[in-house]
Order: structure tokens, then sequence, then C-alpha cells
């Protein structure tokens, strides 16, 4: 009878450890971004930043990111796209979304966040990755540059990757600065449905 009731606790333990793990797994979602330079894996955190994710993935299923390029890269900081071509021509995009970067997460090293103008509140379709613990993005108040950026996930897998991008060799484009002299294309951004 003890040896029933101990392996009866022990079976629910584990059936409430699995509820628990299935209730967890919708807070993240999982994007494939194949690059010319190779694959990042991107964790999206669903829980933390609802509005930056469910963005982020609108335009990753519509497609909208593919044959978009990394059209500023600054080493030491970060590399950013989501909107032009090759030939540095903007992308359509849907209007903004709020800022979520009073969200708990940082800027640091390896992360994704919202690229935007001096309005806090105008991210569109572009982002960008840290490629260094930038603090000074970080929010601090509701009020100017306060605001920071907002982080919505993280790279999980092609670090390496990203550290390659971040050496592009930059130069001035129509009007941008620190444009990679070689193109570095995402072929195709996908969500891996868990």
């Amino acid at each position: 009878m003890k040896a029933f009731k101990i392996l009866l606790v022990v079976s629910l333990f584990c059936v409430a450890l699995s509820f628990g793990a299935v209730a967890n797994a919708g807070t993240k979602a999982i994007v494939k971004m194949d690059t010319s330079l190779g694959t990042i894996i991107l964790e999206l955190d669903k829980d933390k930043a609802p509005q930056s994710v469910d963005n982020f993935l609108k335009y990753v299923n519509e497609g909208h990111y593919d044959g978009t390029i990394f059209h500023r890269v600054i080493s030491g900081f970060m590399i950013q796209g989501g909107n032009m071509d090759k030939n540095m021509k903007r992308k359509q995009s849907r209007g903004p979304i709020q800022n979520e970067a009073r969200n708990g997460l940082y800027n640091d090293e390896y992360t994704i966040a919202m690229a935007r103008t001096g309005d806090p509140h105008s991210a569109t379709d572009q982002f960008f990755i840290n490629t260094a613990d930038n603090g000074a993005l970080n929010f601090k108040s509701e009020s100017g540059s306060g605001w920071g950026y907002a982080v919505f996930g993280k790279v999980l897998g092609g670090k390496k990757v990203v550290d390659k991008i971040e050496k592009s060799i930059t130069y001035r484009k129509g009007g941008f600065s620190d444009v990679p002299v070689k193109p570095v294309v995402i072929i195709k951004a996908v969500e891996i449905k868990q």
C-alpha cells in the first residue's frame, strides 16, 4: 500500500510538471532565419513582449522579410534589418506598435529588439540584434530618449552567423551609412511551429 501511494504521488507530480510545461510552451515562439551567411534561430518571448512578437510574426508569416537585407551594421553595437532590399528600396510596412521596452528584457548581447525612429512608439517592421550589451538602449522612463528600445527575444542558435554579419565591411550607399558592401540577405524567415 505504501509503495502504491509513493507511485501515485510521483505520477501526479509528473502529470503536474507536464501540464506546467504545456502551459509554458505557449509563451515562446521560434523563428528560423536563413541568411546569405548562415542560419539564425530566434526565440521570441510572447509573455513579456506580446505586441512586438505578434507584429514580428505577422511579418515573418507574410514573407515580408524574405529578400530583405541587414542594411545597417555597426561593429560592437548591432546589426539591423527588416525593411530594405539590395537596392535600398523600402518595403511597405503596417502601422507602428506601442513601445514595450518596459518589460524586464534588456538590450544584452544576442537579444533582438524593435528598431524605431525618434518617436518611441514608431516601430514597424525593422529590428536589430544587439552584438554587445547595450544598456544605454534600455527603458529608463516614459519620456524622450528614456523610453529605450523594446527587446522581444534572443538568438537561440547561430551566434557565429550574427558575429559574421557584424564583421561585414560597410560603406555609405544612397544616403545610408553602415551598409554592408556585400549584401547580407535574409533569404527566408519562417516560424517553427511547436
